[in-house]
């Protein structure tokens, strides 16, 4: 026990190797750190009490949204609202940003893009779910209420990112542009503890992970390179293994760990690609280039894209640094119709 490093004590000590180093950064990581284990303590009850389903409800996306959804998004954003670093929020669950328009919100440095339970379809069927969570600097000025051009900073900009997985065991994984580091929950002290630290991500991988059900809507560089992946190579380590979860946390911390490529493209369905720039790729490919991987929307650096839209949708791929250098390669010589 006396060699544990809890999160809190991590933040502290780590605090001044930020690249805006301030005590307030730290406050609101914190502020993440307690969500986070409210969240969890609520979906290590579900299929006990009235919290899985759906509440009949879209959001902005045209998704059902689900009860935990719902929960999730209103437990991050109160912890955000609680303190005096935050002048607003974006969720994938809100229609447009949250601002707050305080005397505290309009002098706060911070604004926060959230994906407040990702996967949360899978939590009916006991399948891990997550949380990923984005932080910058303001742009607009101290004294003022912040506006959308807070939010639609490229990810380059990000001062910190994270995720949060509720699985076997749940994790905190975070970067502030230093390394990557991971805390995992010990219920029996209710404390995040240090359990990786700078985590790195192997340059090859031999998993690729990808809906395959919808190989049909799939552009022609896509189909290819899935059909690269399952060719008989033992001497180049095909054919590789397929694992798809559904939840890309999940997909996501897996790859990170044994090394793997994460794909969703465009579809006939999703011509500009379906997850989201702000709240699911730009904080992912902060930690993947900070754990030694590549992000890329399948022509250029995910962290180069400058948003036009709060909820703007791109293609991703995401993982091993040589994987993602090699479905770019299929793109190039088969171009995506739908781009």
């Amino acid at each position: 026990m006396s060699n544990i490093r809890t999160l809190g004590e991590f933040i502290i000590e780590k605090q001044y190797d930020y690249p805006h180093a301030s005590g307030e950064l730290s406050s609101l990581l914190s502020s993440i750190r307690l969500a986070a284990k409210v969240v969890n303590c609520e979906i290590n009850k579900a299929g006990l009490g009235n919290i899985t389903g759906s509440v009949n409800k879209e959001n902005v996306q045209g998704e059902i949204q689900q009860k935990l959804d719902v929960y999730a998004n209103e437990k991050f954003k109160a912890a955000m609202a609680a303190r005096d670093q935050v002048c607003g929020v974006a969720s994938e669950e809100e229609d447009h940003e949250v601002i707050f328009d305080s005397e505290l919100g309009r002098n706060a440095k911070y604004v926060i893009l959230m994906d407040p339970l990702d996967g949360s379809s899978n939590i009916d069927v006991n399948v891990s779910v997550g949380t990923i969570f984005s932080i910058y600097q303001r742009l607009s000025p101290l004294g003022e209420a912040a506006n959308i051009h807070d939010f639609l900073q490229p990810g380059h900009k990000q001062v910190a990112a994270g995720y949060v997985i509720y699985g076997s065991s749940t994790m905190l994984v975070y970067t502030t542009g230093n390394g990557v580091h991971g805390f995992t929950y010990d219920p029996s002290i209710g404390t995040f503890c240090l359990s990786h630290e700078n985590m790195r991500t192997p340059q090859e991988g031999n998993i690729y992970s990808i809906n395959e059900g919808n190989y049909i809507k799939f552009p022609q560089g896509i189909k290819k390179y899935i059909k690269y992946c399952q060719e008989n190579n033992p001497e180049e380590g095909r054919p590789y293994t397929s694992r798809y979860i559904g939840s890309l946390v999940s997909d996501f911390h897996r790859n990170l760990l044994k090394g793997g490529l994460y794909l969703y493209p465009s579809t006939a369905a999703y011509p500009l690609g379906k997850l989201r720039l702000l709240y699911e790729c730009n904080p992912m490919a902060f930690i993947i280039e900070q754990a030694g991987g590549k992000a890329s929307d399948g022509t250029k650096r995910i962290l180069d894209i400058v948003p036009s839209e709060l909820h703007q949708r791109v293609p991703f791929f995401i993982g091993s640094t040589q994987m993602v250098i090699k479905v770019e390669s299929f793109l190039k010589e088969y171009p995506d119709p739908f781009s």
